[in-house]
């Protein structure tokens, strides 16, 4: 029997320093992006005046309805059941074209990790969803019931980053052209332990292969620079753009997306034109203390980066004193 959602707990990562990062107008208009089970969201919302609203999105109809009671007790806040990768479409359909800081908290929450049904786990034998929006879209099942071998191989490679990847995959194909398809969990975890022969101290071997499906069945990476691009659309002068990941493949999108809007770039068709100005100033990056890390073992992979639109060219900007920031650079 399947258990209610709120039958699994969630420990917001870097929850103050991401609320004091994002919020420096009480009166202004912020978006979280990953409402999750609402920690991050209570918080933004401690911090608002009367005036101040909180537009929240999750693809996760779970997650939807958790909100609801909090929808039905602030009217400051709307709940969104839609992926941030279109926020800025969503809230121009409201008459809203400008915020003060977007919030982006990447990742798989625990509630979802931890339900068996959702897939998510090897610690569990259960359907292969992997699905963050369960309504819609083909399950981690379906995926590797029709992929190739040559799909499954660059899926699990690029973003599990597993050097057996080719290994997996034949013995995937294996599998389905034997009459035994993986269907779930338990078998998926199964077949990439036989075919990873060593992995890291303390790693199940199918962790990054787990990794892999469940990025390429939420299409996570290309909604991440969706997301990020929207979020560049809305932010008003000095708004915050903070975002937290949980692996190096979304970091590295993080980082590379605040260091290109950054920077000065000349427009490579109009080569005498002025440089287009930049847009974002990188105010710093933090982790997880020692002390969360101890109380939360899933913070440990946590990095928090934080940028500020910028209004005119970065050389004629006082640089802010990126209050509450454990760190400097990108």
């Amino acid at each position: 029997m399947k258990l209610g959602a709120e039958a699994w707990t969630h420990t917001t990562v870097l929850l103050q320093e991401a609320v004091e990062a994002l919020v420096q107008s009480p009166e202004g208009l912020y978006v979280d992006g990953t409402f999750g089970r609402g920690g991050h969201a209570h918080a933004i919302l401690a911090r608002l005046s009367p005036q101040g609203r909180l537009v929240a999105f999750d693809k996760d109809p779970e997650a939807i309805a958790v909100g609801a009671t909090l929808v039905a007790s602030d009217a400051r806040v709307q709940l969104v059941h839609a992926s941030f990768a279109g926020m800025h479409q969503v809230l121009a359909q409201r008459g809203l074209t400008q915020v003060q800081g977007v919030l982006l908290d990447l990742g798989v929450s625990s509630p979802q990790v931890d339900d068996p049904a959702r897939g998510f786990s090897f610690r569990f034998d259960a359907p292969l969803d992997m699905r963050m929006d369960t309504t819609r879209g083909e399950t981690a099942a379906d995926f590797l019931a029709r992929a190739d071998e040559r799909q499954l191989t660059q899926v699990i490679r690029d973003y599990g980053e597993e050097r057996f990847a080719v290994q997996v995959a034949k013995a995937l194909v294996a599998c389905r052209q034997g009459g035994a398809a993986v269907r779930t969990t338990g078998e998926l975890a199964q077949v990439v332990a036989g075919a990873v022969k060593t992995r890291e101290p303390g790693q199940n071997p199918a962790t990054r292969t787990f990794q892999a499906l469940r990025i390429h069945v939420n299409a996570e990476l290309e909604e991440l620079e969706q997301g990020l691009s929207a979020a560049l659309q809305l932010l008003a002068p000095a708004g915050r753009l903070v975002v937290i990941s949980f692996h190096s493949l979304e970091d590295r999108i993080v980082k590379s997306f605040i260091a290109r809007e950054s920077r000065d770039e000349p427009d490579r068709r109009a080569p005498f034109a002025p440089p287009r100005p930049t847009r974002l100033r990188a105010l710093g990056r933090i982790r997880a203390s020692a002390a969360e890390v101890a109380a939360n073992p899933r913070a440990r992979s946590a990095v928090m980066r934080v940028a500020e639109r910028t209004a005119v060219p970065y050389a004629s900007v006082t640089p802010a004193s990126g209050r509450g920031l454990g760190g400097t650079g990108v």
